[in-house]
């Protein structure tokens, strides 16, 4: 183990060398991400949601008590790619969300989260908050910083194919 008490990526992955710090640094944030991915879904299956799903909730409570439309969700989503009808439909059928007709413009569909998806999300927001608790021993100062980097990163990752 490093001197700093963690695994470093390079111990992580078993790997000694790295072409360089970039390089080392996107593993990185890969290998990181990913754990965090795994381990969020591991821990919302057992409230019957995806990561997916659960992001459709959490727009849809941060727009509460207002309409979102299918459309808005999408642009919202943290995967661009996730098919936000699909999730919506899924989310319906457990009641968690409704769907009605605009009023305004019968094309437009208005939805809306449920109280039993509020409660839901409620459940979920006291475990997910135990990670939040755990990062919060680090000084502001380093989260300030790691949060700068990884906007600059995400901006240098839509403008380039990796």
């Amino acid at each position: 183990m490093s001197k700093n008490e963690f695994p470093t990526i390079g111990e992580e992955i078993k790997q000694r060398k790295f072409r360089s710090e970039v390089q080392k640094a996107i593993l990185n944030i890969l290998v990181t991400s990913n754990k965090l991915y795994a381990s969020n879904n591991r821990f919302l299956k057992q409230f019957g949601l995806s990561q997916e799903q659960y992001n459709v909730l959490r727009i849809l409570r941060g727009l509460h008590p207002d309409p979102s439309t299918v459309l808005n969700i999408q642009e919202r989503m943290m995967d661009k790619m996730s098919n936000a009808s699909r999730l919506v439909d899924k989310l319906e059928a457990k009641k968690l969300l409704t769907r009605t007709q605009c009023a305004s413009d019968r094309r437009q569909v208005e939805i809306v989260i449920t109280q039993e998806g509020l409660d839901l999300l409620k459940m979920i927001d006291e475990p997910i908050s135990s990670l939040e608790k755990k990062l919060s021993d680090l000084p502001e100062k380093d989260l300030i910083r790691v949060n700068e980097v990884l906007d600059q990163i995400r901006y240098f990752a839509q403008e380039e194919e990796l």
